[in-house]
């Protein structure tokens, strides 16, 4: 008896190290573990080539300030498939562990001081004229999407109903200002050379887009006999 009390219980064969024992959902502190879990699937495991855009971008992560980048993650996008992730919105995510998943981005792929938040374009404002957008689709974009976006040396159509119902107004502003670095999509500032697009531009352009949405996207089948076909 002596000896097994010196020995003590949590020595005994069988019983389980405390250390080893799994972490709850809300315990979760490292960001590796955090973005693998909840944002790897859409934007990439490492931030990058993902089917969303990517968060390894130093431009974007500029763009868009620490508030509306915890908003998206705690609130999702309505109408798009981004969830919200934060416990008081339904999703699975601690303040906490949002927290520091907006650090970890900022930290990792960011690139403090390269870009000047006073020189960069708005990160949200209204659409400007769909039809001064034409023009500057015309000038800017059609030399890679093709003459009304269906394609052209980069395939896929821009137009696409299916595409744009899935992309929010902000979406495509995204893409528009901070491109899509890991696709070779360039940003608002290198679409043309020597030429900068102005914040008038950008709005006009989206508006374009936004333009190109139908309130019913897809092609539905009109008979029996084309569904089967």
């Amino acid at each position: 008896c002596l000896l097994l009390s010196s020995i003590g219980c949590d020595s005994m064969p069988g019983r389980p190290d405390p250390a080893n024992r799994p972490l709850r959902p809300e315990q979760v502190k490292d960001f590796d573990v955090l973005y693998a879990r909840n944002c790897a699937g859409c934007h990439g495991a490492d931030g990058i080539l993902g089917a969303a855009r990517s968060l390894r971008d130093p431009l974007y992560l500029a763009w868009i300030d620490s508030t509306n980048l915890r908003l998206i993650l705690e609130q999702g996008v309505y109408g798009t498939l981004m969830p919200a992730f934060a416990i008081f919105h339904g999703g699975n995510l601690t303040e906490e562990q949002i927290g520091i998943l907006v650090t970890g981005m900022r930290e990792r792929w960011g690139q403090s001081g390269e870009f000047s938040a006073g020189s960069l374009p708005p990160y949200a404002a209204a659409p400007g004229d769909p039809r001064a957008g034409a023009a500057v689709y015309a000038e800017f974009c059609s030399h890679c999407h093709g003459p009304g976006g269906e394609g052209g040396s980069v395939p896929g159509s821009i137009v696409d109903p299916s595409y744009l119902s899935l992309m929010s107004n902000q979406a495509l502003r995204s893409v528009v200002v901070a491109g899509r670095n890991d696709l070779g999509m360039p940003d608002y500032r290198s679409v043309l050379r020597g030429r900068v697009m102005s914040d008038e531009q950008i709005d006009d352009v989206v508006a374009w887009l936004i333009d190109h949405r139908v309130e019913f996207p897809g092609q539905p089948f009109t008979s029996k006999e084309e569904n089967d076909g």
